[in-house]
């Protein structure tokens, strides 16, 4: 793929891509402050416990269910007119997301949003790629990759203005002049970027991507949600396995696959790939439990709790830009693994916290934390595209994106599984003697153990599930921190060279 317009400022370029990737990033966390409210029957459309975690997720699903396809499509009919189409659906859903009536409707839209941002999002990539200069590019993705953390900071405090000032639909209906300003924007400033190596779509290896990718977040997600041994989460997940391997096989046999599978048999491709992946599966997992531990251990409000985690963001950001300084200097091997072992050690700290811990050592812990993810992000995603052929750039940019969904939404869901399974095996001698229903309430999360204690007048019972949560945080940052290292090790064994 070349440009074929060269007069257009590099920087309009990659502030209409940017701009778009924050966009779709929003989306995955401006929700989050709006469960209270859609929950409630007055202020919101009463929405169940399980419907409020579809709309939640159906988001991400989508997401990474059509990311190859996403990737697939800028391929084919070029980045530009790929990106506008997807600004394009994410906005209309938007709007009806905003006026949804009920839960049912609000998770259809959730999804169909989800379509659009998997449209924009390996677009958006490779127009901060392409379309700049050659000696640009690697500020260029620091640039782009940096939307994870504006987005992370954002999200919550955007969604809490508006709640309190309009009603809930706001949280979708802000989408809509966003999106209107990067459909100008790139139309008027991002070239249109011609593709020399055009390829005909392969509808059976996209349909197979589409379920596989599908079929696995879902397992994920119900696993989470009910538990690894859950027949149906155990059902979705190996089948999406085998579409995927499906996938891998017909790609290979294709004369003209949608996406060369063969990339993986690049070191640094898939060692990058799978090191960011396990890099998003660690971060989402550990600002799951925190959130747990900021409030419930600490008392915090939810914005409270927000404007505590911000710090990982204002990290993210700044690691984001130091990082093609420091790969200039190091190379991309050393920075990249400087920045896990940074976060690594971030993750184990945690069993180092108490319900006595300053937080202020919390959120130095978190910006470094940020500083650590935010270096590996923009070399190694440069050394992934640096190896991809000419025209496959929206293929390459779709996986490297898949990887935050796909990590992300693993990492909470197996570490989210790991901390609930822990607490309630520390919890359980402290529950005797309860009623039935109160023991069931207490053993299922420490928040229900609290609401038990003090309804029965029985601090003893707070205090047991305070210390049960702690031990049960101690044990998965443990295992996250393990995670991180394995991250580590790959790092090491695929970029061990720097041709």
């Amino acid at each position: 793929m070349t440009s074929t317009v060269t007069t257009t400022s590099p920087r309009f370029v990659l502030a209409a891509a940017v701009t778009a990737q924050t966009l779709v990033l929003l989306d995955n966390t401006i929700l989050n402050i709006a469960v209270d409210v859609l929950s409630d029957p007055v202020r919101g459309i009463g929405a169940s416990g399980s419907e409020l975690a579809w709309a939640v997720s159906t988001y991400p699903l989508m997401f990474a269910a059509l990311i190859f396809t996403g990737g697939a499509l800028s391929d084919r009919f070029g980045p530009r007119a790929v990106l506008v189409s997807g600004l394009t659906v994410l906005a209309l859903a938007s709007v009806f997301a905003a006026v949804s009536g009920d839960a049912t409707v609000l998770v259809v839209a959730r999804g169909v949003m989800g379509i659009g941002g998997a449209l924009v999002t390996p677009a958006t990539l490779a127009i901060a790629t392409l379309g700049v200069p050659p000696e640009r590019r690697a500020r260029a993705v620091a640039t782009w990759a940096s939307a994870s953390g504006v987005a992370v900071a954002i999200g919550p405090v955007l969604g809490g203005v508006l709640l309190d000032r309009f009603w809930w639909g706001s949280v979708f209906l802000v989408n809509v002049p966003i999106a209107a300003l990067c459909v100008v924007a790139a139309l008027s400033f991002v070239p249109k970027l011609s593709i020399s190596d055009k390829r005909p779509l392969d509808p059976a290896g996209l349909v197979l991507s589409m379920l596989g990718l599908g079929g696995l977040v879902f397992g994920i997600i119900e696993g989470g949600r009910a538990g690894w041994a859950d027949p149906l989460a155990l059902t979705t997940a190996l089948t999406g396995l085998a579409l995927i391997v499906a996938f891998a096989l017909v790609q290979l046999r294709a004369k003209q696959p949608s996406f060369d599978v063969r990339l993986f048999t690049r070191p640094r491709f898939a060692g990058g790939a799978l090191g960011l992946l396990l890099s998003f599966a660690g971060l989402a997992g550990q600002l799951f439990y925190c959130a747990f531990y900021l409030q419930g251990i600490h008392g915090l409000s939810p914005a409270q709790a927000g404007l505590v985690m911000t710090g990982a963001a204002v990290g993210i950001v700044a690691g984001n830009q130091l990082s093609p300084r420091v790969a200039a200097a190091l190379s991309t091997r050393w920075t990249a693994l400087a920045g896990l072992l940074l976060a690594t050690a971030t993750y184990a700290a945690f069993v180092l916290f108490d319900a006595h811990t300053p937080l202020v050592y919390l959120v130095l812990l978190l910006v470094a934390q940020g500083l650590g993810t935010g270096l590996v992000i923009p070399p190694v995603t440069s050394e992934m595209l640096a190896v991809l052929p000419a025209g496959r750039t929206g293929a390459g940019a779709a996986i490297s994106a898949a990887t935050r969904p796909l990590g992300s939404t693993l990492g909470v869901a197996a570490l989210g599984s790991l901390l609930a399974a822990t607490y309630t095996n520390a919890v359980t001698p402290a529950l005797s003697g309860l009623p039935g229903a109160a023991r069931d309430q207490a053993a299922a999360s420490a928040e229900g153990a609290r609401a038990v204690g003090r309804a029965l007048g029985r601090p003893e019972l707070v205090s047991a599930a305070d210390n049960a949560y702690l031990h049960a945080m101690d044990v998965t940052a443990t295992v996250t921190a393990v995670v991180s290292l394995l991250g580590c090790m790959i790092i090491v064994r695929c970029f061990r060279r720097e041709d």
